[in-house]
């Protein structure tokens, strides 16, 4: 049952790169590891890049097709879930990486394709 379509997708992106953005440090990340504040940041700053790159209904500049943008989505998510093994990290830090990694692999696995043009 996919249901997320690309002008779904679309409006989800904005917020989200503004939240990757602003809550690790409402949320004192970087406890257990700096680097756990300072990647959400830096993603959610090329999350916002990446959305105004894209071709959809809310891009700007649109040079990035909306399939390589989901490409970029999924690679975001399998870094996020790996991150905290990979970085060691512990407790909220770990949970943050583990629960975004596991949103965004949901978003992008209930994409509703396409139809082709005929």
């Amino acid at each position: 049952m996919k249901f997320i379509t690309k002008e779904i997708h679309a409006y989800l992106d904005y917020p989200v790169a503004i939240a990757l953005i602003v809550l690790p440090y409402l949320l004192g990340l970087g406890g257990s590891n700096i680097i756990a504040l300072y990647l959400s940041v830096v993603t959610g700053i090329a999350a916002f890049a990446l959305t105004v790159l894209t071709d959809h209904h809310l891009g700007i500049i649109k040079v990035i097709s909306y399939k390589m943008h989901l490409i970029v989505d999924f690679a975001v998510a399998v870094v996020f879930v790996a991150a905290p093994f990979i970085l060691s990290l512990k407790g909220i830090d770990a949970y943050y990486y583990w629960i975004n990694g596991a949103a965004v692999l949901t978003v992008v696995s209930l994409h509703k394709p396409e139809k082709e043009n005929a």
